[in-house]
């Protein structure tokens, strides 16, 4: 057997095997040395291809494919630094817990660390923020090494999968000649292997759950309390507002939604659901009336940083974070109990083994409900002028259609969502890159997320569009539905609600970093409509004429970041206020 049906043979049962064991799609980005997957992956009938030449681009549009569909990701580069590009993806999948499978391509070893071009270091290469790397051997053809590829191609989508899935690495060393020859025969399948077809399953694994011991030590340490408080984080198991939902209500017990915990819309009951928490929280007096017997947390730390401040001043109080397998999130440092166990299981045995409706306060949920009344209420209100920038967010949840997603960029659009996003029997699914925060990789997250057909709108920062505005050629290249709601407040709009707004002399060049752009030039550049609105009502014509077509749609508000920190401020006094006066 020659080197090209060697070469052929091994990367085709490798892919072959991806395929059987889920995987349907390859984001791959242009190079030499990846020749060999790249044609390959082409070439499956089972895979979905997607080409994209900025490897940075490319990382971010498989992680928000793989958060919008949960299955795992392959991204494919050449080496060199075209691999390092894909780092800051690999870190916000790492801390968001979403499934990729990092595949590059390398130099033999006799080419590395002799001054051969393009080659780095590339073991290793992601550290600690990968949950398995392997280096792969060179291609071989015998039947054992036709096994060995599928074994670990099976293995890399396990691994991207078990538990809190994450990203898988394997490193591929490719001699010259790199192209394989399609026209052999059986290439999909190993030589001289026998039950080949029967082994695409890697491993059977469970879900984690409460014993009946563990389960009643939990329910006994919740008796005799009256103030219990649910919390959902952000989390994108789309059945855990039902439970949630059904235990909050036979208990009595407020629920505090993230906006990202996508228990906010959707057909389950929403009576104790508490969505404008963070803007009362803001107030230490209110904070002080709301104080807990214990707090039960589904998903991460919500966004929210008054609850954070909240959690700090009550870390007395027993607190118990669900995680569906294992980790450890919990920033406050307050003494916590973790419960590793599936979320909804242990929502419905809580359901079966704890009466607890008639030891609760009453009172108690009937004081959040009051308060998120009255934020409802102002958060509702209209300035009367033009566009502020909750009031586009607002407008943005009135007219989203029903199954679809949003994707909010950090900084200040994620913090309006959690403010500006009421409850919905909409079925819209809210994502952000929360992992790390940044705010790099927006446009493209969106643009993997709306891979799927479903609709799309992106809401995004000037400096988060600008940031990666090469995201955009994925509308372009693939046709794809996505509409972003761009507000332009000329800068970092965040800094000015913090106490470096203060220093006026260095604030507008290292803060407020405006960049003087019209932005209309960006999407007409990658085929795509803009527009630009002033006011509420225009706002929402403009996101229903996007609704009710195809492609790329820019719609843009502008807004003075001075103005928006007072109107913001003057809705939670107005808040505060009101709560002080009738509780106070």
């Amino acid at each position: 057997m020659d080197h090209t049906e060697t070469l052929t043979r091994y990367t085709a049962n490798f892919v072959d095997e991806l395929t059987k064991s889920g995987v349907m799609d390859v984001v791959i980005s242009p190079g030499s040395r990846s020749t060999p997957l790249a044609l390959t992956f082409t070439e499956h009938p089972a895979m979905k291809e997607w080409v994209l030449v900025d490897e940075r681009s490319a990382a971010f549009f498989a992680l928000g494919m793989a958060k919008q569909t949960g299955r795992p990701v392959v991204l494919v580069c050449t080496s060199g630094t075209a691999a390092a590009n894909y780092f800051p993806a690999v870190v916000e999948a790492h801390y968001s817990r979403i499934p990729l499978i990092v595949l590059t391509a390398d130099r033999p070893h006799e080419l590395r660390d002799v001054g051969a071009p393009q080659a780095i270091e590339q073991i290793n290469l992601y550290g600690e923020y990968v949950k398995w790397f392997h280096e792969m051997a060179l291609p071989e053809a015998t039947p054992q090494m036709l096994q060995y590829v599928r074994n670990n191609a099976a293995r890399a989508v396990y691994m991207a999968g078990e538990g809190n899935p994450g990203v898988v690495h394997l490193n591929f060393p490719f001699r010259e000649p790199l192209t394989p020859d399609f026209t052999i025969e059986n290439i999909w399948e190993p030589v001289g292997v026998e039950n080949w077809e029967q082994s695409s399953t890697f491993a059977y694994d469970g879900l984690k759950q409460l014993n009946a011991y563990q389960l009643q030590l939990l329910v006994k340490k919740l008796e005799n309390q009256e103030r219990g408080l649910i919390v959902c984080g952000p989390q994108t198991d789309k059945n855990l507002a039902e439970a949630v939902s059904e235990l909050a209500r036979e208990w009595g017990v407020p629920v505090l939604a993230d906006p990202l915990s996508q228990v906010r819309a959707g057909g389950h009951s929403i009576d104790h659901i508490i969505e404008g928490y963070d803007a009362f929280l803001r107030n230490k007096t209110i904070r002080g009336l709301l104080k807990p017997d214990f707090i039960i947390r589904f998903g991460a730390m919500p966004v929210s940083k008054p609850f954070l401040f909240y959690m700090k001043e009550n870390n007395d109080v027993m607190q118990f974070v669900v995680e569906k397998h294992a980790g450890y999130r919990e920033p406050t440092g307050n003494t916590t109990e973790f419960i590793f166990s599936d979320p909804v299981n242990l929502c419905e045995d809580l359901l079966a083994v704890a009466d607890f409706e008639e030891e609760f306060d009453a009172e108690w949920l009937k004081y959040w409900q009051g308060m998120n009344h009255i934020a409802k209420k102002h958060l509702q209100g209209s300035s009367g002028e033009s566009i502020t920038e909750g009031e586009a967010i607002r407008s943005l949840f009135n007219v989203t259609p029903n199954d679809s997603y949003v994707y909010a960029a950090n900084s200040m659009p994620i913090r309006d969502v959690d403010s500006f996003m009421m409850t919905t029997k909409n079925q819209v699914t809210v994502l952000a890159n929360r992992g790390a925060n940044g705010i790099d990789g927006l446009i493209s997250s969106g643009m993997g997320a709306a891979a799927s057909g479903k609709p799309v709108t992106i809401v995004a920062g000037d400096l988060s569009f600008y940031h990666d505005m090469n995201g955009l050629l994925a509308a372009k290249q693939y046709n794809l539905n996505v509409t972003i709601l761009l507000i332009n407040n000329n800068g970092g709009g965040i800094f000015s609600f913090l106490p470096q707004s203060n220093d006026k002399k260095h604030f507008e060049t290292l803060f407020g970093t405006p960049l003087e752009m019209d932005f209309r030039y960006a999407a007409f550049m990658y085929g795509g409509k803009y527009g630009v609105a002033r006011t509420e009502g225009e706002l929402k014509e403009l996101l229903l004429t996007s609704y009710n077509q195809e492609g790329l749609h820019v719609v843009e508000i502008k807004t003075d970041r001075k103005e928006n920190v007072t109107w913001h401020r003057q809705i939670w006094s107005a808040i505060e206020r009101e709560i002080l006066e009738r509780w106070g």
